[in-house]
């Protein structure tokens, strides 16, 4: 187990209107507002996107299994985001909904807003964190100062 102890610092309401992308929004937010670390909350609906639904088989590396959805998903989810040598690096994982129809799992590369989604960011103060490629894993990792 590793840690990093650390304080909230700045807290910050968004609203992400109808064709922004909330991936590519929270990043630029983050970089502008300078945060280095931070958590949030979201909620609202998503058009359009692509989402990790777990690994095809439970093998490390994973090899991802990936779902699309389209056409207008309720979603709620949480992310963190970590600096990392490429920039903040964002790991979100949400619920979609869409009738009787459920997904949950990673959101990655695009997650283009529909109408709207309303995220309250966390900032983390102090802490000692950064996501890093992790190469047995095939994942960025967060890699924190202490050990247990």
């Amino acid at each position: 187990m590793q840690y990093s102890e650390g304080r909230i610092g700045r807290i910050f309401v968004l609203r992400l209107d109808d064709g922004e992308d909330l991936i590519a929004s929270l990043k630029k937010f983050v970089s502008e507002m300078e945060i280095s670390s931070c958590m949030a909350l979201f909620i609202g609906a998503l058009k359009e996107g692509r989402v990790v639904t777990g690994p095809e088989e439970p093998t490390i590396p994973p090899v991802p299994h990936w779902e699309e959805y389209r056409e207008g998903w309720e979603v709620f989810g949480m992310a963190t985001i970590y600096p990392s040598s490429e920039g903040p690096r964002l790991h979100i994982h949400s619920s979609l909904g869409k009738g009787r129809e459920a997904m949950l799992g990673c959101v990655r590369e695009r997650a283009g807003v529909y109408l709207v989604v309303e995220a309250v960011l966390f900032e983390f103060s102090g802490l000692n964190v950064r996501r890093q490629w992790n190469s047995s894993m095939e994942l960025f990792l967060p890699e924190l100062e202490k050990r247990l």
